[in-house]
């Protein structure tokens, strides 16, 4: 007997069950050592952040990392799944310092840096709790227990080991540049940090005078929209080869110098008409002389000049230079040029000073304090936030009378990844890099060996980012990260890198160590892995190798922590220094699959990706610690790359009450005073609910589910509460119910496979069955048998193709259909045959068949819905076989088909049939009758007759799920219905043009009924032009198929189907039989009887209809609703209680009641 299925399951109750389950029997465990000497299949987590609370995001991240290792260990790999933990770096000092209430440099060092580590780290695992609760509750299996943790030593240690090769390589090296810099961090972000911080502000863009020294009639007009960097200002730049106009606007004083392409656009902005006075070249005006709109430095040095290598002398700054970068997009071809502040900038600084003899030529101007104030350099200003100062900047000038014009203007600007209210500055510092740019041509050939999902990502997004890649700024001026491991002589500037601990302890003359044992005995509770941080590791110093009496000093600055991450791929073994390291990385390199978000692309993906091609790329000789070169694609070859998760809210229209579901609104504002809204996630809008939430309401098989089969997951993905509350009754349930389905017959029936097959029962595949006396081969099975088996290998095998592509959506697609027909149609199909008294090899083979559809299912969905997948095989499988089965369906092979069960001409027809019925009830429904009403008739017209013989042998079928009673098979519809071609004018006029007349003209004339098919198959139509071919969807055109009186029409892919409408009195009393059965059924339900109970049911009305019905159809009604015999009456039921109905507008009062019946 197998175990009774509750009908009304609660899934998160089931969940919990399962997840206890694993528990106890430590089924993950379990799945790893069944596939000990199998191939790997190796998955990299991503590490994220325990400092904060997981939101939706990370259940999605988490799920479709679940999904394929679950998934290839079924196939039979060994997937090692190690986790891992980000403990470094800005998030987590954001977050101390919130909580302390400061959020400088200066107030961090006066709160103390040892202290304030200390808070870090106790700041690393605060939602740990929390983490951990989310990946057991989504159903995520991984080793928490053995994560990788960024902060231990032997993690740092690997990244030390790492950065020393590069050192020893030269290719990290100190340089001066001009970096993104977060000022009230006081420290660079590197360009993928950057790129996670942009957000669109409106600026002020100011059209501003620069006087030209020796033209006293005219300046040059320079466009910027960081007014604050004029202070600073050095140079005009101009195209050489660009055309300039010397041009008189309207009330203006003074002739301006613009692009002549550009003269026209100004002109309208500021809305004044113009002459132009006279046209030259770019390189006319090269070395001309102007005076800045700001002189704090010009009042000083306006007049200074310097001798030049190739002879002479020139001024040394405030004059024109020549520039490739120009461009008339925008702005007026002249640029301001504040080195300081730009990299481009930065580049003509140094190609001026490379002009002049040293120490001759321009110095780098600079009047910003590294915390974003000016300073007193600029005096009018300093001690002001740079960008709280553009105001008072564009007045000074407007008094002045070097502003021409002020707007606002929108762009994207960005701001500090992890303080989303601090704007960034382009700022010149003194930092270490990486020379990625070096090995760019060998990132994008690793690159373009990477299957990347959706493939677009590949010369996309992250393509471009490669194209465009600059030197990692490695360096942050901060405190809780790695230490860069570069120690320097402080007599002669000698540095070198360290490797290890280990490798330091073993310095001459070292000095420092007592700090940290200092620290470890007033608190022993410290954790080793804090003597690689500062301070301690600060206060190590050794003898220098260079200088007797030199002391080498570590470099102050900790590292970016995306290359913390980055290295994980061999820095989570600690290699190459931790015993047995070096094999498991070897073991483990590269990976075969990872996925995080999109906004990872810059991140996460691109340091693994830099990391390891400048360490581990082919062509380079292998060094003792390396496993490398490694031929391309490494670290990883195949990364699905997740779209953004959206949240969906309600919002009362002056934005102050937000609702998390569309009831909530209306019944707190009412109808129409409220939006609905779509966006970006926010714990400051709480928008979302969390999961937890969605876990104890619907489920974590619910949301997996919509997460995998609602769309490609690399399309953005609503959070929406309605669509995951609707995945249940769509699939889950659905599925269910098939399940309990079966089981209840099965027990009434006593069907017992586990009494039939004797010994090892393995994982129940067809052959085991095959062993029990009862089994016949699918062969000797009726054709809906046949046929099911055949959707299940055709949905294994395409499930399995799906899969092993990485298509999730698509392999959910079609299991979603088996199900779909599996419960709509075979089930529906055999339930008489179930219901059938006794026992035949027919009713036998039904219940093989149904058991071992839903035995493959449980295998086929387990990495999908790993709880419900479980649920089933307990009962069907471990529940009855006990340990001659596998003890879970977690550690079953995957199926991936028989193809000798496969008949693909019979799929093919019974889909057929099938949307034969599925129109059927189309047109009925757009005629507003009700399956259960009998119609007269049925025409169907078929695009192709190669199965008619067949669908005329089944016509019975048709008739019954139709309710017709009859049904004919036509060549054309024509009589029965007509076609209206529909253009959308106002989509295509814009599109098409003059050839919108022609377009109408082949629409008008075209085949409707031929159009619609194509349309159906296609989901396009091609038409022919003599201009070349338009092609149009069904936005663009719609075709409307239009029944003619007294009939119903529907058309599909395969088909049309047209159904007579005309109700005769005889059709009416049918349907009403039908009615009344239905009123029946439900009141058995509500009874709560048992699928075998005989009941008694009284029928009162004085609707003659409804009598007449009773009295022709009285043992039809009996029949379908198990009344006892004898026991259907026009009169009250004793002891039953009455239910007034309506039926088909009838006043009806109905009795049942359940009695004692035998055969």
């Amino acid at each position: 007997m197998f175990e009774p299925v509750e009908s009304s399951v609660s899934f998160p109750k089931l969940e919990e069950r399962i997840i206890r389950f694993w528990k106890e029997n430590g089924t993950y465990v379990k799945s790893l050592a069944s596939r000990a000497e199998a191939p790997a299949f190796v998955f990299y987590e991503g590490p994220p952040t325990a400092n904060g609370l997981p939101h939706p995001g990370h259940c999605l991240t988490r799920a479709i990392k679940d999904l394929f290792p679950r998934y290839k260990t079924m196939r039979g790999y060994r997937c090692e799944r190690k986790a891992g933990w980000d403990t470094h770096g800005l998030p987590v000092e954001v977050e101390v310092c919130k909580e302390l209430g400061i959020h400088s440099k200066e107030e961090i060092e006066q709160y103390g840096i040892e202290p304030f580590i200390h808070r870090c780290l106790e700041s690393v695992f605060r939602y740990t709790r929390e983490w951990e609760e989310l990946t057991e509750r989504i159903g995520f299996w991984i080793h928490l227990n053995e994560a990788y943790v960024t902060y231990h030593q032997s993690y740092v240690e690997s990244v030390w080991w790492a950065l020393k090769n590069l050192f020893d390589r030269g290719l990290l090296y100190q340089g001066h540049k001009i970096v993104w810099w977060w000022a009230q961090g006081g420290t660079a972000l590197a360009a993928g940090e950057v790129g996670q911080g942009y957000r669109e502000v409106a600026d002020p863009s100011v059209y501003v005078r620069f006087p030209l020294l020796d033209r006293p009639d005219t300046d040059l007009l320079v466009w910027t929209t960081t007014p604050w960097t004029l202070p600073n200002n050095q140079f005009a730049a101009v195209k050489p080869d660009l055309e300039y106009a010397v041009v008189a606007f309207e009330g203006e004083p003074r002739n301006l110098i613009v692009a002549s392409a550009l003269v026209e656009t100004i002109a309208a902005r500021v809305g004044k008409q113009f002459n132009i006075r006279a046209t030259l070249q770019g390189a006319e005006m090269i070395g001309w002389r102007y005076r800045p709109p700001m002189d704090y430095y010009y009042r000083a040095e306006g007049d200074k000049r310097g001798e030049l290598k190739a002879g002479g002398s020139q001024a040394i700054a405030w004059r024109v230079v020549g520039a490739d970068f120009v461009t008339i997009d925008s702005g007026t071809g002249v640029v301001h040029q504040a080195p300081a502040f730009g990299e481009v900038d930065y580049e003509v600084l140094l190609a001026e000073q490379a002009r002049f003899l040293d120490g001759q030529g321009p110095p780098l101007i600079c009047g910003v304090a590294p915390n974003g104030t000016f300073t007193e350099e600029v005096p009018e200003f300093a001690g002001r936030w740079v960008k709280d100062a553009d105001r008072e900047i564009v007045r000074k000038m407007r008094d002045e009378g070097v502003l021409f014009h002020q707007e606002q203007y929108l762009h994207e600007y960005p701001f500090c990844w992890r303080a989303d209210e601090d704007p960034l500055i382009q700022y010149p510092r003194k930092s270490w890099f990486i020379r990625t740019t070096q090995f760019k041509d060998r990132m994008l050939e690793n690159n373009r060996r990477i299957h990347w999902l959706p493939e677009h990502i590949r010369e996309g997004r992250f393509g471009n980012f490669l194209e465009t890649n600059v030197d990692w700024a490695l360096s942050r001026e901060r405190y809780w990260g790695t230490p860069l491991p570069i120690w320097v002589c402080d007599e002669t500037g000698t540095m070198e890198a360290v490797a290890s601990l280990a490798e330091l302890m073993g310095k001459p003359g070292l000095e420092g160590t007592e700090v940290w044992e200092a620290a470890k005995r007033a608190n022993p509770a410290l954790p080793d892995d804090l003597r690689v941080h500062k301070p301690y590791i600060d206060a190590i110093t050794y003898q220098s190798p260079k200088a007797p009496g030199g002391r080498m000093r570590r470099v102050s600055e900790v590292i970016d922590c995306w290359f913390d991450s980055g290295a994980m791929p061999f820095a989570q073994w600690g290699y190459p220094h931790v015993s047995g390291s070096q094999e498991a990385f070897a073991r483990q390199f590269p990976a075969d699959f990872i996925s995080e978000a999109i906004d990872q692309t810059r991140g996460w993906f691109y340091s693994q990706l830099a990391i390891s091609t400048l360490l581990f790329s082919p062509g380079r000789e292998p060094n003792g610690d390396s496993v490398g070169p490694v031929d391309y694609p490494h670290p990883f070859a195949n990364c699905v790359v997740l779209g953004l998760m959206l949240a969906e809210w309600w919002e009362s229209k002056d934005g102050r009450q937000r609702f998390l579901a569309e009831n909530e609104a209306v019944e707190a504002l009412g109808r129409g005073n409220f939006v609905h809204k779509i966006g970006k996630m926010s714990k400051k809008l709480r928008n979302y609910r969390s999961p937890n939430e969605i876990f104890d309401t619907y489920g974590a098989d619910a949301l997996r589910w919509y997460f995998f089969s609602n769309q490609a997951p690399w399309n953005s993905i609503i959070y929406s509460e309605q669509a995951i509350k609707d995945c249940i009754p769509g699939f889950l349930l659905r599925l269910w119910n098939v399940f309990s389905f079966f089981t209840i017959y099965a027990n009434i029936d006593a069907f017992e496979p586990a009494a039939e097959i004797a010994g090892d029962a393995g994982q129940l595949e067809s052959a085991r069955l095959a062993r029990a006396a009862s089994y016949r081969p699918p062969a000797q099975r009726g054709e809906l048998d046949r046929w099911i088996l055949s959707e299940l290998n055709r949905t294994a095998a395409a499930v399995a193709a799906a899969m092993d592509a990485y298509d999730n959506y698509g392999a959910c697609s079609r299991l979603n259909a088996f199900v779909d027909a599996l419960s709509n149609w075979y089930v529906r199909r055999s339930r008489d045959r179930f219901w059938s008294g006794g026992v035949s090899d027919e009713k036998t083979d039904g219940y093989w068949t149904l058991f071992e559809c839903l035995i493959t299912t449980a295998k086929l969905i387990a990495p999908f819905v790993p709880f419900l997948a479980e649920q089933i095989w307990q009962n069907l499988a471990a529940g009855v076989f006990g340990e001659r089965v596998a003890s879970s369906v977690h550690l079953c092979d995957y199926p991936t088909g028989a193809p000798e069960l496969i008949d693909e001409v019979l799929s093919a027809r019974m889909e057929l049939v099938r949307e034969v019925v599925s129109l059927g009830r189309s047109a009925r429904m757009g005629a507003r009758l009700k399956v259960r009403q009998p119609l007269a008739q049925v025409e169907i017209v078929l695009a192709d007759p190669a199965h008619r013989p067949w669908l005329e042998s089944h016509a019975g079928l048709i008739r019954e799920e139709l309710n017709v009673k009859t049904v004919d098979f036509i060549r054309k519809a024509d009589q029965y219905i007509s076609y209206t071609v529909l253009p959308d004018l106002k989509r295509l006029g814009p599109r098409l043009g003059k050839h919108l007349p022609a377009v109408r003209r082949l629409l008008a004339e075209a085949d409707g009924a031929a159009m619609l098919a194509e349309l159906e198959a296609a989901g396009k139509v091609v038409l022919r032009l003599a201009s070349g071919p338009v092609e149009l969807d069904s936005d663009d055109v719609q075709v409307r198929l239009q029944a003619k009186e007294g009939w119903a029409a529907a058309q599909g892919r395969a088909c049309v189907v047209v159904l007579a409408t005309e109700l005769t009195e005889e059709l009416l009393t049918e349907g009403h039989a039908r009615e009344i059965i239905h009123a029946v059924q439900n009141r058995r339900k509500e009874l709560q009887c048992e699928y075998t109970d005989r009941i008694a049911v009284g029928i009162v009305t004085d609707a003659e209809p409804l009598r007449r019905a009773v009295e022709r159809f009285g043992t039809y009604i009996a029949e379908e609703t198990l009344t006892a015999p004898g026991r259907l009456a026009t009169e009250p039921i004793a002891d039953a209680e009455p239910v007034e109905l309506k039926l088909a507008g009838f006043a009806l009062t109905l009795y049942v009641g359940v009695v004692s019946w035998k055969p």
